[in-house]
């Protein structure tokens, strides 16, 4: 209570002077111990801290890409525990045996250097401890008393703050190495090409002289001079008997030579990509996960990538090679994923680094493009679980219009009746347009979204009928993490570039339809040539490509054995490149990844418990063993769901039953109807749908019944609003004298938007979408001409030729 009353403060003054003069010496160490305590505090010793540098390495720890410190020194962060024992033992053995007892000074030492300071009237020796050569390391001085008496008030204050490993870990990594190289594990790279792990005793002897004198022991510069004072190092861990004469004449065998420090970049990108990462999450927890135990004494950051450095090579390889052959401004992109653990084993952004032309720095992993018909696959994959299709389901490869969205193929033409594998393998549009018109944009975009695939669609905008064709944007990253569905029973994932991200899964369909779907992608989808355990002698490639708009963007994406990769081709500024697409420039490259990657037990494909088989007639779709022998007009193997067989899709030009009764003229067998002849015979017939009738010959069609109306009972057999007009169903034509053909001109009355002709059921390459055409009969028999307009309006007349 009255300590700082002016009496009690006036006594206990008194108290503390005749203490002092009591114990005189006691008080001046006291007073010695407190100035050099305050003096630490107010000039603490440079520990770094701040402004790391960084550097990413691969799955095995090797280095992708480094950046350098605030100071602009290239450093690789290292613990003594990854240091080769040969290094630890030669740098503790010559430059300081009482490393661990001494408190940062060594007196003798100092007393030997000052006494051969003397005798030759230079330095010949330092006296300096590792503590502190940390400390010169840490904050240089000048060699002179006052330097080397700042040196040692540093090297005790590390003493003080730091453990021995600390210090030693400074040590490791901040020793001058020559250049803006510092640090064992650095040098050991640059100059050896390895890791400091593996060091022999030669060459961890030549590290441990290096910084000596690190300008004028470069092993890239001064090899001999290097190898003298590295074999004097040599020779004395064999004087001390810490290392055998033989281990010691084994080393000096080895000649001292080493290539100038390069910095060979794997993965920039994806190591780009990394550092921002980490600088983000450094900046919002001030401490960064990723960071090492001593990752702030040692001025560096490691980052840990999944990338495999083999893989990784091979992949840059792979586009360096085909870089060449592509124009100018184009650049590639390409992801290579390990399906079962979502690693990313391979990762190359963009197709040269180093060629800024090619918009090196844009890394199109991330880049968001129009995927093409890269998304079909997932909309089988919905309509088999929704239970609409099988594998050999009828699908209409026609003209049609979907509430004025009119969808053509990109070769130009079109096949009429296609299965489901068909349409999948050879990618129609039309057929996945109605598909996608029956489940719904939204519903399919909500699914793809909760899978991990987001479909970027212009602001405010809905999802429609485009989104299949590639009218919306993701990016490869995305599309890769969802094709790992295919190997992983419908599971797509997260593609994971980092060992503690986390595992981001969701399923996109049933381990069913990813089994069938990938069985059509990679073998045509044929029930009768199942899925063969690989032995590791060949690759199987499930995969599929895509093209967009314009030719802007050509796509491969698939899954083969353990992998799921996938390739961009394209420019990044979204510049058109005419006759690129999928097929002829990804397709390639994605199918020479995946047989150059190394070879490993694959993914088991055995098929799921709910994937069955059958044999199924088109044009009803439903089991042939239920279906009419007359009905069955084509028979096809078909993988199914659960057992259930849909029938094909309601035609969408006619509310009917694909069973239908049709009536025959038992004389004249064309079509009629009992009101107009009594005698009519009654048929059961099985009706292909309206738009795929059109593909049916003449020949068939007669088989089918699908005959000409009589001309006693006429009835039209026009569906929609276009009428073939120039010459009626069942006209006989007859050649001129002299000649063997016949030109037949029609007009198409009625009908909207494109025109599409076939004669005898197949399109006819030269017709120029007019509405007149003429055709040349030059061969004898029944003959038919059809009129498709861009709304799937179908007309069709027959007719026979007769040749003199």
């Amino acid at each position: 209570m009255h300590f700082f009353s002016s009496a009690g403060y006036l006594s206990r003054l008194k108290q503390a002077l005749q203490w002092c003069r009591q114990h005189p010496v006691r008080a001046l160490l006291a007073f010695v111990l407190t100035l050099a305590l305050l003096a630490d505090q107010l000039f603490p010793p440079p520990i770094p801290h701040d402004e790391p540098g960084m550097v990413v390495v691969a799955r095995d720890g090797t280095p992708l890409r480094a950046w350098p410190d605030a100071d602009g020194v290239w450093r690789f962060p290292v613990t003594p525990d990854k240091v080769s024992k040969n290094y630890l033992d030669s740098l503790l053995i010559y430059e300081d045996r009482w490393f661990y007892w001494h408190p940062g000074v060594n007196p003798l030492a100092l007393l030997r250097a000052a006494w051969q300071w003397l005798a030759h009237g230079e330095i010949v020796s330092g006296g300096s401890t590792l503590s502190m050569q940390v400390a010169r390391a840490l904050e240089p001085v000048p060699r002179s008393v006052p330097g080397k008496l700042r040196q040692i008030a540093r090297a005790l204050q590390l003493e003080l703050r730091l453990s021995k490993r600390e210090i030693l870990t400074l040590y490791l990594n901040h020793a001058p190495m020559g250049g803006i190289v510092e640090g064992v594990e650095m040098a050991s790279r640059s100059y050896l090409g390895k890791s400091a792990q593996t060091l022999s005793a030669a060459e961890a002897t030549l590290l441990v002289v290096l910084p000596q004198a690190p300008s004028r022991l470069r092993p890239d510069r001064h090899p001999e001079k290097a190898q003298i004072y590295r074999d004097k190092v040599l020779r004395r861990m064999a004087q001390l008997g810490h290392w055998t004469q033989v281990d010691v004449d084994d080393a000096l065998i080895e000649k001292v030579g080493a290539n100038p420090p390069r910095l060979a970049w794997l993965a920039p990108l994806a190591a780009e990509r990394l550092r921002q990462a980490s600088k983000r999450q450094h900046t919002q927890k001030r401490s960064s996960a990723l960071t090492t135990h001593l990752g702030n004494l040692s001025a560096a950051t490691i980052v840990q990538s999944t990338l495999d450095r083999e893989i990784q090579t091979i992949l840059e390889r792979m586009l360096a090679d085909k870089v060449g052959q592509l124009p100018r401004f184009v650049s590639m992109a390409a992801i290579v994923m390990d399906s079962k653990s979502l690693e990313v084993l391979g990762y190359a952004g963009s197709a040269d680094f180093s060629d800024a032309r090619r918009f090196s720095h844009v890394d199109m992993v991330r880049g968001i493009r129009s995927p093409g018909s890269t998304l079909k696959p997932f909309l089988y994959a919905m309509a088999l679980d929704d239970g609409l299709i099988h594998s050999e389901s009828l699908l209409a490869d026609t003209p049609q219009s979907f509430s004025g969205y009119d969808p053509g193929n990109f070769q130009a033409n079109f096949s009429g009746p296609v299965s489901v594998s068909e349409a999948l393998q050879r990618s129609l549009n039309v057929p996945a347009v109605d598909l996608l018109d029956r489940i719904g944009s939204s519903r399919f975009t909500a699914r793809l979204s909760s899978a991990g695939l987001r479909l970027r669609l212009p602001k405010d905008a809905m999802p429609n009928l485009s989104v299949i064709l590639g009218g919306a944007g993701t990016n490869l990253e995305e599309l890769v993490g969802a094709y790992r569905a295919l190997a992983m029973d419908g599971m797509a994932g997260a593609p994971r570039i980092t060992p503690d991200a986390p595992v981001r899964e969701a399923r996109m369909m049933s381990a069913g339809a990813a089994f069938i779907i990938r069985s059509i992608l990679e073998g045509g989808g044929h029930p009768d040539q199942p899925f063969v355990e690989d032995d590791g002698s060949g690759v199987r490639l499930a995969w599929k490509t895509g093209t967009s708009y314009g030719f802007r963007d050509a796509w491969a994406v698939g899954v083969s054995g353990r992998y799921t990769l996938g390739v961009w081709v394209g420019r990044p500024d979204g510049t058109p490149n005419p006759g690129f697409f999928g097929a002829n420039v990804a397709a390639p490259l994605l199918q020479q990844i995946a047989f150059a990657l190394p070879r490993s037990a694959p993914l088991s494909q055995q098929r799921p418990a709910g994937v069955g088989t059958a044999q199924i007639c088109w044009p009803l779709g439903v089991a042939a063993d239920q279906t009419a022998a007359a009905h069955c007009h084509v028979k096809r193997s078909a993988w199914i769901l659960k057992d259930t067989i849909p029938p094909s899709l309601p035609d969408r030009l006619r509310a009917r039953s694909l069973v239908e009764t049709i009536w025959l003229d038992p004389a004249t067998h064309l079509r009629t109807t009992p009101d107009c002849q009594p005698k009519a015979q009654r048929h059961e017939v099985a009706r292909w749908p309206s738009l795929l009738e059109a593909w049916l010959s003449p020949e068939r069609k007669q088989e089918l019944g699908l005959v000409p109306w009589s001309p006693d009972c006429q009835q039209t057999n026009v569906v929609g609003s276009i009428k073939l007009m120039g010459i009626n169903s069942g006209s006989r034509l007859r050649t001129a004298p002299g000649k063997q053909d016949v030109v037949v001109t029609v007009d198409a009355v009625g009908g909207s938007g494109q025109h599409y002709w076939l004669l005898d059921g197949k399109q006819t390459e030269n017709a120029n979408g007019k509405k007149r055409q003429s055709f040349v009969i030059d061969s004898a028999g029944a003959h038919s001409i059809t009129v498709i307009d861009a709304g799937g309006h179908v007309d069709s007349v027959a007719f026979s030729l007769d040749k003199k």
